[in-house]
């Protein structure tokens, strides 16, 4: 019986006469028959990758899954021959609220390769009831509520396993949900989520307060709950170990059900600690080894050669450190496992930098990753070298076998073959469609360089993307896009250094210079979107003044028909599959040092977007493969960069003074036209910020910024040269499929 036909003995009526809903919940639960039968992924080598993460941001799985099934097309034709249109039914799946941004889209890409290449590797994570949040727009400025996804019709399996996680006064039973994660013609993995039964939604309050001291009620309620508070950050705390001994448990119980000798486990197993989140999982896994029998110097001996740990950033404030005494509230029988770690390490060393407890009686999760893992890897070239060479030298000195560097990848099944259908359409037809399986035959398009009809075919093609996400926002949002002007696409985290407030003096500057009658030859929208995490007030107010200009632009007959801002409410991957492909310039304007990698910049040019950028993370990798015709770079180098900082003389207010042009961008954030429509003190704090501190020195690049961005968008008038930097943008952008990414993984890493 094929797929088709499951299907409709699964639905128990003709698919004219069934409800979108009806066919919706079919569907679903014939794809989850259908990936059982599958089966999982196994080992030659009897070796399984056990991926822990904090996020796992999976997206909508309907039309991955079909895709992968490889039955995408016929469920497609078989709706629309009975009247029915799939992306409609695609619409009903809420999307699963398990990740923010790049880490957690990352692992979902790496789960997705992994079951594509065979590998025999699961995730595990927690299942969030409500997600990081919703982002709703209200006075101009971000409100953060509540974002439900669980419902009755699930890609959630219930287990029926379950494990009990002790913390200092009581311990609370878990209970397991599995997701099968399938393989693009191949086999099936899991995506393992735990979570509580005693989680109560309804203790949430106004936007997403709740009582943080309750545990049992709260421990699966949201992702990263504002830390901004002891209370929060200890919640934080118990959620992390709560991910982590539920894991080690389930490993270890996968394990001994195959009948392995425990002190072998590190020959069957790889741990891989995605950041930092992960890390309490050494001293459990130690901790639970011991409680087996084992010697607790064979412990640390096993457990650090079956750990690796993923850097992900050199943000200092990213890299975890927790008070000892709030771990002894938390996990108390834990600290003998992390004081005895610590004191082989000062036993052996006397260098600060690298002690797991510093002298101020904080534990440095990263440190104990790297001492006590067998591989530390960066996420793009620059990053694992500024990690060598800067960041992480002590380690790397001691280490230098442990450090590797795996440039982190997309899946294109996601991200061109479900997003993209019409640009994978002119791909099939100019015989580039083996990129399925092997991404780097997208070169195969560099003969169409010279070939001005398969160029205008490309450009028609872009221009069918802008006029659905026109469609698209109108009906989601009712915001009007102009789907002949240029698209200029922001979409990623709120941070300071990834600059979103330099796009935001672009804007500025091209709205007074309309003002002063210099049209643009094309119409410009800049196109932000981004969630700001609750308790980081200057990232609030940078969304603040957004979206106060896009009123104030929004409602000036003279510039409006030239320049629009407009900022996209609850940037998720749904909309992201909307914007990418649409996107003209994609911009990656980091403070250069500071964005480990960057996947967004990936799938803007794998979809035809040319990247406006920093040199920085992957951008760097981007330029070499595509050359200095088909990317825009700009700003001062990662060394230059890093050099500022050991010497302290970047100061902000010496732009500000020094600069006409500079102090009328910055000040015309507090004009009369701005205070009219914004909320004074905010806009108040932002322009001091500029002046007064601006950490990712927004100012030391701007004028080089807004130069090349001019440049980019003189270049876009001449319609066949631009479709040329598209065409070598996406033929070059195979290298950055999540398929070689995983696969450098198991060569250097697992060995699975």
């Amino acid at each position: 019986m094929n797929f088709s036909e499951r299907l409709q003995q699964r639905l128990e009526k003709s698919i004219k006469d069934a409800t979108n809903e009806e066919i919706y919940a079919a569907l679903l639960n014939t794809v989850k028959e259908a990936a059982e039968e599958r089966g999982e992924n196994t080992s030659e080598k009897e070796r399984k990758i056990y991926y822990i993460s904090a996020e796992f941001l999976i997206g909508k799985l309907l039309s991955n899954n079909l895709i992968n099934l490889g039955v995408y097309d016929e469920v497609r034709e078989l709706l629309a021959s009975n009247g029915k249109d799939i992306c409609k039914i695609e619409e009903i799946e809420p999307e699963p609220s398990l990740g923010n941004g790049g880490l957690g889209r990352l692992a979902a890409c790496f789960l997705d390769s992994m079951a594509t290449l065979g590998i025999n590797g699961d995730g595990i994570g927690l299942n969030y009831h409500l997600g990081l949040f919703k982002q709703v727009f209200e006075n101009h400025k971000q409100k953060e509520t509540p974002n439900p996804w669980i419902q009755d019709t699930s890609w959630l399996t219930d287990t029926g396993i379950g494990f009990d996680v002790p913390f200092r006064n009581f311990s609370i039973h878990s209970k397991l949900y599995d997701i099968d994660v399938t393989g693009y013609e191949n086999g099936t993995n899991k995506l393992h989520l735990f979570d509580v039964d005693t989680v109560n939604e309804s203790i949430v309050g106004d936007g997403i307060s709740f009582d943080k001291n309750d545990i049992k009620q709260n421990l699966t309620l949201f992702l990263y709950p504002d830390d901004s508070d002891k209370q929060g950050e200890l919640l934080r705390i118990y959620q992390q170990y709560f991910m982590v001994s539920n894991g080690a448990q389930y490993i270890l119980k996968e394990y001994e059900e195959k009948g392995y000798a425990l002190d072998e486990l590190d020959q069957h197993v790889v741990i891989q600690i995605n950041d930092t989140h992960p890390s309490m999982v050494i001293p459990e896994l130690i901790r639970l080894l011991t409680a087996r029998g084992i010697s607790m110097d064979k412990a640390i001996e096993i457990v650090s050669n079956t750990c690796a740990y993923t850097n992900h950033t050199i943000l200092a404030e990213a890299l975890e450190k927790w008070p000892v005494d709030y771990l002894e509230t938390v996990v108390p029988h834990l600290m003998p496992i992390i004081r005895e770690l610590a004191k082989r390490v000062s036993e052996k060393y006397e260098n600060k930098e690298l002690q797991i407890i510093d002298e101020w009686n904080r534990v440095h999760m990263a440190r104990m990753d790297m001492h006590y893992g067998f591989s530390v890897n960066g996420v793009a070239a620059l990053h694992t070298e500024i990690l060598k060479n800067v960041e992480l030298k002590p380690f790397y000195d001691i280490y230098p076998e442990k450090f590797n560097n795996k440039t982190n990848g997309i899946t294109f099944r996601r991200w061109l073959m479900h997003c993209d259908k019409k640009l994978v359409d002119w791909i099939d037809r100019y015989g580039a469609g083996e990129f399925r399986k092997d991404a780097v035959k997208l070169e195969q398009l560099l003969s169409l360089s010279d070939n001005e009809e398969a160029l205008q075919e490309l450009l028609d093609v872009k221009q069918e993307n802008k006029t659905a996400l026109k469609e698209y926002l109108e009906k989601e949002s009712g915001i009007v896009l102009n789907d002949h002007a240029i698209f200029d696409i922001q979409v990623k985290r709120l941070h300071e250094y990834k600059r979103q407030q330099m796009n935001v003096l672009y804007v500025i500057y091209k709205y007074l210079d309309i003002k002063a009658g210099n049209l643009p030859k094309t119409p410009i929208t800049v196109i932000f979107g981004a969630k700001a995490a609750p308790a980081y007030t200057i990232a609030k107010d940078i969304i603040h003044v957004i979206l106060c200009l896009q009123e104030l632009i929004q409602n000036d007959p003279e510039v409006s028909p030239y320049l629009q801002v407009v900022m996209v409410e609850n940037y998720n991957v749904t909309l992201a599959e909307k914007l990418i492909p649409a996107c003209d310039i994609s911009e990656q304007i980091s403070l250069a040092s500071k964005e480990a990698s960057g996947t967004g910049n990936m799938k803007f040019m794998l979809n035809g977007a040319v990247t406006l950028g920093t040199e920085d993370g992957a951008n760097v990798e981007i330029h070499e493969l595509v050359g200095d015709e088909n990317i825009y770079v700009f700003g001062k180098s990662s060394d230059e960069v890093i050099e500022h900082y050991a010497k302290s003389d970047y100061v902000a207010a010496d732009y500000y003074i020094n600069d006409a042009d500079i102090r009328r961008w910055i000040d015309f954030i507090i004009s009369p036209e701005m205070l009219k429509i914004g909320d004074v003190r905010t806009l108040l704090e932002i322009h001091a910020e500029l002046i007064q501190k601006d950490w990712f020195m927004t100012l030391l690049d701007v004028k080089e910024y807004i130069e090349t961005k001019e440049r980019a968008f003189a270049d876009y008038e001449d319609r066949i040269g631009w479709a040329k930097k598209m065409l070598m943008n996406i033929a070059k952008a195979g290298y950055f499929s999540s398929d070689r990414t995983i696969a450098e993984y198991n060569r250097d890493i697992w060995k699975a």
